[in-house]
């Protein structure tokens, strides 16, 4: 049955935005407009941060862990032990801690960037009471 004249042009919108919906072009990709990655599996059910969103010292780290160092304390890198249980839980050696530095503070002070051997960067700044899932 063909739609009288006065309903194509709904017709077509519709079958417009269902095609849109069905190939995954509902708005995050290219023509300008915001593209949002989206939350990797490791990263589920947890509060995240986007990378650039964090304090200043904690993406100087990100920088060091990327370019593999050096880092400004001898700790950095050593493994971490989630004995907190706040992370997924893991084999012991999979989880590498970092110190970000925080202004003001003579000791190493509590913010920590985790970084996971599958790519995870957690963030926390209460020395492990919580953390965030760090997104790039």
């Amino acid at each position: 049955m063909v739609a009288p004249r006065r309903y194509r042009p709904l017709a077509v919108v519709l079958v417009c935005l269902g095609l849109l919906l069905l190939s995954g072009c509902g708005g995050g990709g290219g023509g300008g407009g915001v593209s949002v990655a989206a939350t990797p599996d490791w990263a589920r059910g947890m509060a995240t941060v986007r990378a650039d969103a964090l304090p200043a010292q904690a993406r100087e780290t990100l920088r060091l862990i990327d370019d593999g160092g050096p880092f400004p304390y001898e700790k950095d890198g050593s493994a971490f032990g989630n004995f907190e249980g706040e992370l997924p839980k893991q084999p012991r050696g999979h989880y590498r801690e970092y110190t970000v530095r925080t202004p003001g503070e003579s000791d190493r002070g509590a913010r920590r960037l985790v970084t996971g051997r599958d790519g995870e960067i957690y963030y926390t700044d209460d020395h492990y009471q919580t953390f965030k899932a760090v997104l790039r």
